[in-house]
């Protein structure tokens, strides 16, 4: 399978691609700019996909000539263990591209969902107000992160406590989702505590800087 694999930095290598999946970071500037480049290198039939958590894919399609063929897969995180692709159809996506990404997603054994594009679509429309809760709620109940990761696990019967998954995530990213989702709605619970904040600002990330709201081996 290894020897199937072909790494490359020079995105003009994607143009015989007939599905692309773009997993940049989550700057909707960043994202337009890459897709106005695909969307004249790959052939007029070949999808376009973001792996955008919290972004307009909308916004990303209207970066291009043809956004009937933009779409959103969302892979949830570690996508090689979570089988879970939010495929996300936009007002201006054509059927054929649409279904070809929802097809391709159960062909490597995902189970992909059905959804608009709304903000933060489904999972994370409900997740990320509910994660900052629980940030709040260690201030508020004056409760430890492992205890509150304890409560989660055996009172809620949660696979992985709030604080673990957000260490997990990135807090940085979670920071970003939650500002973008708060822009979109207007929502109290949707903006990021100051307490993630704080950590995004001193790079106390989580898992891939070795501390978070607990410590890992690097």
């Amino acid at each position: 399978m290894l020897g199937l694999l072909e790494a490359t930095t020079d995105v003009s290598a994607l143009g015989g691609c007939d599905l692309v999946i773009e997993a940049v970071f989550e700057d909707l500037a960043v994202k337009r700019e890459l897709f106005g480049e695909l969307d004249g290198l790959v052939a007029p039939d070949a999808v376009l996909a973001t792996n955008t958590s919290a972004l307009s894919v909308t916004e990303i399609a209207r970066s291009t000539e043809r956004p009937e063929r933009v779409v959103g897969m969302h892979f949830f995180n570690p996508a090689p263990v979570l089988p879970l692709v939010e495929v996300v159809r936009t007002e201006l996506a054509a059927d054929q591209p649409y279904e070809r990404a929802f097809a391709f997603a159960e062909r490597v054994g995902k189970q992909p969902i059905r959804c608009g594009d709304t903000p933060g679509f489904v999972v994370n429309r409900i997740l990320i107000p509910l994660l900052n809760d629980c940030v709040r709620v260690l201030e508020e109940a004056g409760v430890s992160p492992e205890d509150l990761d304890r409560a989660m696990r055996f009172g809620v019967n949660w696979p992985i406590g709030p604080c673990a998954l957000i260490d997990l995530i990135g807090v940085d990213i979670h920071v970003h989702a939650s500002e973008a989702l708060h822009a979109a709605l207007g929502e109290p619970r949707m903006a990021p505590p100051q307490r993630l904040v704080r950590m995004a600002g001193d790079g106390l990330l989580g898992r891939k800087t070795g501390r978070g709201f607990f410590v890992y081996d690097t």
